[in-house]
């Protein structure tokens, strides 16, 4: 097996194992991280009704022309807690996906709790 097919099998495992824990409902919906090179985007789903109750993205705004950033990562945290609240939601599980707790999703987790989210 190539290199490339192990690292996707490696995160595929990750992705697995973190989903299987994490579930939203209508009280706590899941917010769940997408992170590329070039954006960072969040939403927050209601699984038991699969709606998706708010939503942020860094390529909304210009983040100082680059949104893959933990100044960019913040902001969006910080913008979806303020969407969340807005709708009435206060807790929420986080869904990091395949990624690490660590860069720019921290940064965004951390934005999102100093905003009033509760994870």
């Amino acid at each position: 097996m190539n290199h490339e097919k192990t690292i996707a099998a490696q995160r595929q495992r990750r992705r697995f194992r973190v989903r299987k824990s994490v579930r939203g409902s209508a009280e706590r919906p899941r917010l769940s991280v997408f992170r590329s090179h070039k954006n960072i985007s969040v939403q927050v789903i209601d699984d038991d009704n699969a709606q998706t109750l708010a939503a942020a993205s860094s390529l909304e705004k210009s983040y100082d022309k680059y949104g893959g950033n933990k100044a960019a990562a913040a902001a969006i945290g910080k913008a979806i807690a303020e969407r969340a609240l807005a709708a009435g939601i206060t807790k929420v599980c986080f869904d990091r996906r395949d990624y690490k707790y660590h860069g720019r999703v921290a940064a965004l987790a951390d934005a999102a709790r100093a905003a009033g989210l509760q994870f």
